[in-house]
C-alpha cells in the first residue's frame, strides 16, 4: 500500500538546518466576545460559567471572566515569554486591544507577530464576500493602530466562507492558519493562477482550549500531550523531513494560577532542546515561501 509523501520537500531544513519548527500561538480575544452589553443577540456560550445560554439576558459574571484574561492571565504569560525568551505570535481579536492598548504596546516592545483573528471573535460563514473582505479590513487595521505592524497572518473563528482564502490574498496576507491537515506548510493556488498564498497548519488537539472543553482535564495531561507531540514531530523532523509544531494558548485559561505552571513545564522542556527553531509563524510562512516554490 502506497503511503501518503512526506509534507517536506527532500532536503528542506528550517534555518540553521533545523527540521522542527515551533510556534507558540497566542489568542487575545477577551473584550471581542459576544454579549449584550456589545450589543449582540445573546451571550457568548463558551466559558466556564454559563454553557449554551443564548437568552438574551447580560450575564455580567462571565463578562468578568473574560476580563481575567486581559488583567491578570496576559501580565503571566508575557513573564514566561521573557523568562524562555520566546518569540510569540499573538492571534488578535483586534477590538480586544482597542480595550487594552498596553497589551498591544507589550507585544509591540517584544518586537512578537501580531495576527488577525477577525475584528472580533465572532463567525463570517454567513458574510457576503463584501462583508467578509470589510470585517477583515477592519481588524487588519485596528491591529496596525494598536500594535504599529500591519498582520500577514490571518485566524477566524472556525467557520469562515469559501471566498476567505482568496480575500486574504488579495488583501496581502502571506498566510492563513484555518487548517488541521498536516505539521508542514503548503500553498494553496487559486484556479485562475493569479493569486496564491500560504496555508499554515494550526493544531486543536494540543490547545488548552482542552480545558474548557473537558472538565476532566488536567495540567499534567495537557503537558504530557504537549511533550509527547514534541517527542514524535522532532523524531519524524529527523528522519522523514522536516516538521512544525504548534501549541495554542488563551489569555483567560492558560492564565490561570492553576495552570500556568503547566506552561512554564511545557516551556522548560521544549528550549531544553537545541536543535529547534523557535519562531513567529510569519517568520515560519516566509521561509517556506523563500524556499519552496
Amino acid at each position: 500500500m502506497a503511503l501518503p509523501p512526506d509534507p517536506a520537500p527532500a532536503g528542506f531544513t528550517w534555518p540553521g538546518g533545523k527540521t522542527l519548527a515551533f510556534s507558540l500561538v497566542v489568542n487575545v480575544e477577551e473584550g471581542a466576545e459576544r454579549g449584550i452589553w456589545q450589543g449582540d443577540k445573546a451571550p457568548e456560550p463558551v466559558d466556564e460559567l454559563v454553557s449554551g445560554l443564548k437568552a438574551p439576558i447580560r450575564v455580567h459574571g462571565n463578562e468578568s471572566n473574560y476580563q481575567y484574561g486581559i488583567n491578570r492571565g496576559a501580565p503571566r504569560i508575557l513573564e514566561r515569554l521573557e523568562q524562555y525568551n520566546i518569540p510569540a505570535t499573538w492571534t488578535i481579536c483586534a477590538q480586544a486591544l482597542e480595550k487594552a492598548p498596553w497589551l498591544g504596546q507589550a507585544i509591540a516592545r517584544r518586537g512578537d507577530e501580531p495576527a488577525n483573528h477577525g475584528y472580533r471573535w465572532l463567525f463570517t460563514f454567513n458574510k457576503t464576500r463584501e462583508e467578509e473582505r470589510d470585517f477583515v479590513r477592519k481588524g487588519t487595521q485596528s491591529i496596525k493602530a494598536t500594535t504599529g505592524r500591519k498582520p500577514v497572518g490571518y485566524l477566524s473563528r472556525y467557520l469562515h466562507t469559501d471566498h476567505l482564502r482568496r480575500t486574504l490574498s488579495e488583501e496581502g496576507y502571506l498566510y492563513h492558519m484555518d487548517d488541521y491537515s498536516d505539521d508542514f506548510p503548503r500553498w494553496e493556488h487559486f484556479e485562475d493562477g493569479t493569486k496564491s498564498i500560504i496555508v499554515l497548519p494550526y493544531a486543536v488537539d494540543s490547545n488548552d482550549m482542552k480545558f474548557w472543553l473537558d472538565p476532566s482535564f488536567t495540567t499534567d495531561m495537557w503537558v504530557d500531550y504537549a511533550k509527547a507531540t514534541f517527542d514524535v514531530l522532532r523524531a519524524e523532523a529527523k528522519t522523514h523531513g522536516a516538521r512544525m509544531m504548534s501549541l495554542g494558548l488563551h489569555l483567560r485559561i492558560i492564565g490561570r494560577p492553576g495552570r500556568i505552571g503547566a506552561l512554564d513545564e511545557v516551556l522548560d522542556y521544549i528550549t531544553g532542546h537545541d536543535d529547534v527553531w523557535i519562531a513567529t509563524r510569519e517568520q515560519i510562512a516566509q521561509h517556506f515561501a523563500d524556499q519552496v516554490a
